[in-house]
């Protein structure tokens, strides 16, 4: 089963949150899906490779993009860095030029697990459906050492930063944020056992996969 069919996304606006493969998800996704596809943010992402950027405000351009690429990433351009942050258009006027709007709605700093500050995620108020992605790299090892934002996670899974994230208290902290329709427990390749424990304790349908070995599929838990 794909990504898209398994997490249930649908024409319109979806935000993908979490950890530990968002970026990849959001460009499988829009490899699977079909019709036009919009890549955006509302926080701050690098460009997508051999996808065509548009940074201008301007609905014509997009559509003029969206003319020659099925596929198009959309986002102003910050400073420094070289990333794209939320796009001076808006992602309302994106859901009106393409089939399908990918939003990421968070940051975790390249770390595959992560709890959420009062501010994250960045949810478009017209977003249709939201993903949380969790990656199973980051279980068994040390909450100070792959966990973004550790002291939030600690807080709400009742742990130290030295307790290992287990899929007991990594699922607590999942559930008791509640931000998300459906979960992916990424990276399955690297801890299949523990993902599918992950996946099961979730409070949401949640599914088990490696983005980055797509010929491996998605599996419900």
């Amino acid at each position: 089963m794909g990504f898209a069919e398994a997490l249930g996304v649908r024409p319109g606006v979806t935000s993908v949150i979490g950890s530990g493969g968002k970026t990849s998800l959001l460009a499988a996704l829009a490899r699977e899906l079909p019709g036009a596809v919009v890549l955006t943010t509302t926080t701050h992402i690098l460009p997508f490779p051999n996808v065509p950027l548009v940074t201008s405000a301007d609905a014509d351009n997009v559509r003029t993009a969206l003319a020659g690429s099925r596929v198009v990433c959309v986002g102003s351009q910050a400073e420094k860095n070289g990333k794209l942050v939320t796009p001076e258009l808006g992602i309302d006027a994106l859901a009106s030029l393409a089939d399908h709007v990918l939003v990421e709605a968070d940051g975790a700093r390249r770390l595959p697990l992560k709890a959420h500050a009062p501010w994250e995620p960045v949810i478009p108020a017209c977003s249709d459906r939201t993903i949380l992605v969790l990656g199973a790299s980051g279980l068994g090892h040390p909450v100070r050492e792959k966990v973004h934002r550790p002291e939030l996670f600690c807080e709400l899974a009742g742990c130290a930063p030295d307790d290992p994230a287990t899929p007991e208290l990594v699922a607590r902290a999942a559930n008791a944020e509640a931000l998300a329709d459906v979960a992916l427990v990424n990276q399955a390749d690297v801890a299949p056992d523990a993902a599918r424990d992950l996946a099961a304790l979730l409070a949401i349908p949640a599914f088990v996969g490696s983005v980055l070995l797509p010929s491996s599929g998605c599996a419900q838990d």
